[in-house]
């Protein structure tokens, strides 16, 4: 099972693109959508549905799997569910570059502090990450650079923040799902 989580824009026609190119993985491909508005909300919600997911599926290898937004939330949701988790471009600073899109920014900051101390050195080796070298969104380098201590990174030379197509990247994430 791969859940999928969508990005700041939970209505653009390359969230159900993504979701068929999954399905090349694995046939049991859940879309779970959010506000994106309301983080503390958002965080609820998520748990609660991935745990659910998790609970209702036999894989033995389920992976959670998001964009922009939505690679915040797999990384933090994935650790706490303790399933494998692969980003895309992740947003890791909400809290600073989506001031004016989001209701209450500053609720970011108060998951950061909640969440266990030091978790990405506790959940290194679980996540993958792809990153843009053509992100228009985010700087991809300092992603890069808060990351690669705890994750392999994979780059992609063609696709922006949204990626579109991930189909050149199925192989790596069903190896690394399955491994």
């Amino acid at each position: 099972m791969i859940i999928y989580l969508h990005g700041f824009d939970s209505t653009s026609p390359g969230n159900h693109e993504k979701v068929l190119q999954l399905q090349f993985i694995d046939d049991d491909v859940r879309f779970i959508s959010y506000s994106t508005l309301h983080p503390r909300h958002d965080m609820q919600h998520l748990l609660k549905e991935v745990h659910k997911a998790i609970e209702l599926s036999d894989d033995p290898h389920p992976m959670i799997c998001g964009v922009g937004l939505g690679g915040y939330w797999s990384e933090r949701i994935g650790f706490l569910c303790g399933i494998k988790q692969v980003l895309f471009n992740p947003n890791l600073h909400p809290e600073d570059n989506m001031q004016g899109k989001i209701d209450r920014p500053e609720e970011y900051d108060d998951i950061a502090t909640k969440c266990v101390s030091q978790f990405r050195l506790k959940n290194k080796e679980r996540c993958l990450v792809v990153l843009s070298t053509h992100d228009e969104a985010l700087d991809s380098r300092k992603t890069a650079e808060e990351l690669e201590n705890y994750y392999d990174i994979v780059w992609d030379e063609t696709e922006s923040h949204k990626f579109k197509k991930i189909s050149q990247h199925l192989q790596t994430i069903r190896q690394f799902k399955n491994k």
